[in-house]
This record gives C-alpha cells, sequence and structure tokens, in this order.
C-alpha cells in the first residue's frame, strides 16, 4: 500500500488479475473540445496540448481534419497542429503520440501535408448515427473509409479506427452485438491497427462490454487491439472501464476534465474524465506514467479558461492543490516557450 489522499493520490492496493500498465489515449484537445459552444483559441489550444504532455500523457489526440463548416470548433487545425508537432519528436519515452481524426481523403492529405504519422476514421455501428455523422449509410462510410486507410498505410501512417454506438443509440436503442462484431471485423480488414469501441451515449454497464469484448474475441479479434471509450452518462464509465481491464484491455480513451460529448448525439455527455481513470488506476497500482497533480491543474487551467468548473470528480476534489500548481507552472511547455513552427 501507497500513497493516500493527504498527499492527493490515492491509497494502492494492486488487485490480480490486471494489467500492470495502461496507456491512455487522451482525447479532450479534439474529442473535447468540438464540442464546446464557442470556439477556443489556437494558443489556448496549443497550450492545452503542452500541459497534457507535460503531465505525463504520451498519446494526445491534437485535433480534426473535419470540414469546418461540420464543426467550427477545429477550423485550426492547420495552425494548431504545426504549434505542437515538435511533441512528436521528442527522443525516446519523452515523444508523445499526436493522432488526428480524419473524415475522407481531403481531410488525410492535408494532415500528411502537415506531418500527421497517426489517423483516425470515425464510423458507426448504426444507420441512423451513420446518417447522423456522416450522411451516409454504414457500408458507404465504410466504402469512403477504404482509400483512406490504404493511403495512410502507404504514407506510413498509422490507422486508429472509432466505432461509435457500439452499445445503444438514441434513435435505434440497444444496438446488437453481433452487428458491433461485424463492423468491427470491416473496420480491421480494412487496415485499421486499433478499434476504439464507443460508448458514445453512455448506456453500457459491465455485463454488456464483458459480452462484446468477448464476440469480438470468438470473430477473431484480439484484445490487443481494442481499445475503450466511454461516456459517463449514467455513472458507469469507471465501472465499465474496469470490466475492460479485467477483460485484457490495456488501451482506454478519456478526456482531461471530463470535457467533451458528441455534437451529432445530443444525448451524449461529457466523456469519462482523465483524472477519475488515472485515481483508480493508481488506486489498483497500474502504472499510467500520468502525474495527477500536473493533469488536474491543467484541467483547473482549461477550464478557468471556459469559464466553468471541471464536471470531473477528482479535479474538484484536488481543485484547491491543483490551483495552486496551475499558477506555479514554468512556461517551459507553453507555445511561447517554443519558436514558431
Amino acid at each position: 500500500m501507497t500513497g493516500g489522499p493527504a498527499e492527493g493520490l490515492p491509497m494502492a492496493f494492486p488487485a490480480e488479475g490486471l494489467p500492470s500498465r495502461v496507456r491512455i489515449h487522451e482525447v479532450g484537445p479534439r474529442d473535447g473540445l468540438q464540442n464546446e459552444p464557442s470556439v477556443v483559441p489556437v494558443e489556448v489550444k496549443a497550450e492545452f496540448v503542452r500541459r497534457l504532455a507535460g503531465a505525463g500523457l504520451r498519446t494526445v489526440e491534437a485535433t480534426s481534419f473535419v470540414h469546418p463548416r461540420w464543426v467550427p470548433q477545429l477550423a485550426d487545425a492547420e495552425q494548431l497542429f504545426p504549434a505542437v508537432a515538435d511533441l512528436a519528436d521528442r527522443a525516446g519515452a519523452e515523444a508523445v503520440r499526436l493522432p488526428v481524426l480524419v473524415p475522407n481523403e481531403r481531410g488525410l492529405e492535408r494532415a500528411l501535408a502537415l506531418g500527421a504519422r497517426e489517423i483516425a476514421v470515425f464510423g458507426s455501428a448504426t444507420e441512423s448515427f451513420a446518417k447522423a455523422n456522416l450522411n451516409r449509410t454504414v457500408d458507404e462510410a465504410l466504402a469512403m473509409f477504404e482509400p483512406v486507410v490504404a493511403r495512410a498505410k502507404e504514407a506510413g501512417a498509422g490507422v486508429r479506427g472509432y466505432l461509435s454506438m457500439c452499445f445503444g443509440d438514441p434513435w435505434e436503442g440497444p444496438v446488437p452485438v453481433d452487428r458491433v462484431v461485424g463492423v468491427c471485423r470491416r473496420l480491421l480488414d480494412l487496415g485499421c491497427d486499433e478499434l476504439s469501441l464507443g460508448d458514445t451515449i453512455g448506456v453500457a454497464t459491465p455485463g454488456h462490454v464483458t459480452a462484446l469484448l468477448t464476440a469480438l474475441n470468438e470473430a477473431g479479434v484480439p484484445t490487443g487491439r481494442l481499445a475503450v471509450h466511454f461516456h459517463d452518462t449514467y455513472g458507469q464509465a469507471l465501472a465499465n472501464t474496469l470490466a475492460a481491464l479485467r477483460h485484457g484491455v490495456t488501451t482506454v480513451d478519456a478526456s482531461a476534465g471530463g470535457l467533451g460529448g458528441c455534437p451529432y448525439a445530443r444525448s451524449a455527455t461529457g466523456n469519462l474524465a482523465t483524472e477519475d481513470l488515472v485515481w483508480m488506476l493508481q488506486g489498483l497500482g497500474i502504472d499510467t506514467g500520468v502525474d495527477l497533480g500536473l493533469l488536474t491543474a491543467t484541467s483547473v487551467w482549461m477550464a478557468e479558461r471556459l469559464g466553468r468548473p471541471s464536471p470531473s470528480r477528482t479535479v474538484r476534489a484536488l481543485a484547491p492543490r491543483a490551483a495552486d500548481a496551475s499558477r506555479d507552472t514554468t512556461a517551459q511547455d507553453s507555445p511561447a516557450s517554443h519558436k514558431e513552427q
């Protein structure tokens, strides 16, 4: 047993049957900020990415190269990505992966032109959400992704496939497990290196998570190629994450401060907060490489810029300590300390 609340850390009690390390795929700068009612200045976004990296996160999804008409909050991708791209050039374990979302071949061209090394495509397990989000059927969306994935692989870029509505859909209700498995298999067949299973409206429960992961394994999908992406609408995100960890999943998506939702599914509330996830993982003795104090300070800093408190319970509990750390943070990871790209 180590740590304790007085130190701003949970007491650690390792449990059997869990991974020793988890990679957190931080989605706050993209999935979090895309749902903001107003556009966050690009300088603030760049500093947000740098502060997240400074807190020890080594995968930070930076932005999306979607058409500005659809997601105006991320219209500054061409300005943001060069402002943080040097993070990926750091030596060894200090290098930060900076994946970006691309919707089509044009988005891919824009991303590759700026040196992006990892891209993601965003599909749906249901027809209703595919129509709302992409204005296409599931089949049409997969056909659109095929040349995107192929060209990305030819360019040496890694490819992640997001699959939304894996557990429930606001229009269609519960989503059959076999339907999700079928679309997952097709994304892998296209060439995706990793699949992120999205509980877009937060209706999953641990038993459902286990059932889906078991069915994917039975269909030949290795657990090592899966990530989970939970929203906390019904307070189930951490329980669902623990179920996934017990099944062997070692990559978990989360958003600093619990930012985010989905602009095309109004019932989708915030993402699993990265701080809440780190608190649980540290309490289980699972290594993440993340400094919880610096991460919390980063979310306090961003909440101040957004003009509202963070919904993360851990951020709120640690906020007084984090506010002090935020004020004391040096400028070493801010845009002002780096040359213009």
